[in-house]
């Protein structure tokens, strides 16, 4: 049984890894900050940064997650590492999927 759980919780990590990837491969806003290298010539790895400052903060949270504190955190990254400011609404959109994926990843590694 306890076999099973590692297995569970793995896969649970490795879908969260990857929805929030994906995700952040479709803000469009982002890929044109990596597309200019907004962030200079290392903005393809800022973003990858990003990612994995994601992936460990949701992956380690048990209870659930401000929707305040992502926009926060997507609005200092895109600010201070990429250099620009977003105002099209889609560091909100961009949270609350990211709010979705963090809850589907609480519900399913439970089990």
């Amino acid at each position: 049984m306890d076999t099973i759980n590692r297995e569970t919780e793995t896969l649970s990590r490795i879908r969260l890894q990857e929805s929030i990837i994906l995700l952040l491969s479709r803000w469009y806003a982002l890929q044109m900050a990596i597309k200019n290298q907004w962030g200079g010539c290392d903005s393809l790895q800022k973003s990858h940064q990003l990612a994995s400052h994601l992936f460990s903060w949701l992956s380690k949270s048990n209870a659930p997650i401000r929707i305040e504190d992502l926009e926060n955190l997507l609005y200092e990254s895109m600010l201070l590492t990429f250099n620009t400011e977003i105002e099209d609404g889609s560091i909100e959109q961009v949270a609350e999927q990211l709010l979705a994926i963090h809850e589907d990843y609480l519900l399913h590694r439970s089990y």
